[in-house]
């Protein structure tokens, strides 16, 4: 059970700001304080990278207890703006069962409520006498992913990985994947009264759009609908001057049915004017009897993670509330994970077992 002081634990966590580029306070933090005796800690810088420029001293920590052939897995960045935690009582949703505990504030559900239950699952599996199990805890997941793609090419990974983000302790069997494009639009400046001299690229930025909503991307029967969203659109003419540059990002989900279709899209409508930023290409994923199943729409570690076999995304939280001002997540899902994380070890390592007799 989680008790009081796990709940401090829990609190100091989420006091230290660790929004992206700013991770090395929480993994100086956690090395010392969840290394024990019972464990060894590898650490491995991550350097520079894109997300990364300056190199700050960013790194994974891998908690190892014996030899991993199970990885519990999540990320120690999170997305800012930092918000402080809080803990706040609302009552149960089920009659007669009194209050529940609300723990609010950033990465309370993405992800370091999935910090604090897989650790809490080590420790469970540790009193158990089991062995052969990991805590693997990646920088840079909000940014592109570049702790993990740093930690494949560093360790030879493991059997299975479990990867931790907000499922509402659903098993993931399926994901879309991400492609992201950087589009600029060029046009020619004028005086805005006699628009007949030049070329607006808003004018251009309002055609691309109006011909993309256009295009009849098929439903795929898992994962359904392709979506897309524009990002750091940007246009600096004056209004009395057309535009004579935009600029924009625009950030697709996609599905089995789309994922070549997407980039195949907009390779031939973009003709020179932008470039691809890659993503994830949609994914299945590893399920346990026993246990409900979802489908998800956002990106994870889990795709970049080649270095294991076999892959299951689940965790505590919901998606809806991460990356909002009112991020939380319940004290009893956090126990109901820690109790799902040693149950998915324990069936592993059990058909594990009985595949070597």
């Amino acid at each position: 059970m989680i008790t009081a002081s796990d709940i401090d634990l829990f609190l100091e966590i989420l006091k230290i700001d660790s929004s992206s580029s700013r991770e090395k306070g929480l993994s100086d933090f956690l090395a010392k304080r969840f290394l024990s005796d019972k464990c060894t800690l590898e650490r491995f810088p991550v350097g520079v990278s894109e997300a990364n420029p300056q190199g700050d001293g960013t790194e994974n920590l891998l908690f190892s207890w014996g030899k991993p052939k199970v990885v519990f897995c999540t990320h120690l960045d999170t997305v800012p703006p930092y918000i402080p935690p809080t803990v706040e009582l609302e009552p149960s949703a089920q009659a007669g069962a009194g209050q529940e505990v609300i723990i609010k504030g950033r990465g309370s559900c993405d992800a370091k409520g999935q910090i604090f239950s897989m650790y809490k699952a080590c420790l469970e599996l540790e009193s158990k006498g089991c062995s052969d199990f990991g805590l693997l805890l990646l920088a840079g997941e909000e940014t592109g992913s570049y702790g993990a793609k740093s930690f494949r090419t560093a360790h030879p990974g493991a059997d299975w990985v479990i990867v931790g983000e907000p499922t509402e302790n659903k098993m993931v069997s399926a994901c879309k994947g991400t492609k992201s494009f950087e589009v600029v639009l060029r046009g020619k400046s004028c005086h805005s009264g006699y628009p007949e001299y030049g070329e607006s690229a808003v004018e251009k930025f309002v055609d691309f759009m109006e011909e993309l909503r256009k295009v009849d991307f098929p439903v795929d029967p898992v994962l359904g609908k392709t979506t897309w969203n524009v990002g750091k659109l940007s246009s600096a003419n004056p209004q009395n001057i057309l535009s004579e540059n935009l600029g924009f990002r625009i950030y697709f989900r996609t599905t089995f049915a789309t994922d070549k279709m997407v980039s195949e899209w907009m390779e031939k409508k973009m003709e020179g004017r932008g470039k691809a930023f890659g993503g994830d290409s949609p994914m299945e994923y590893s399920t346990l009897p026993g246990f409900e199943t979802t489908i998800a729409a956002f990106g994870s570690d889990a795709p970049q993670l080649s270095n294991f076999k076999h892959k299951i995304l689940c965790g505590p939280g919901s998606i809806l509330v991460a990356h909002t001002a009112d991020e939380y997540v319940r004290l009893a899902d956090l126990q109901k994970a820690c109790e799902q994380y040693v149950r998915m070890y324990e069936l592993i390592t059990d058909a594990q077992a009985q595949a070597q007799e």
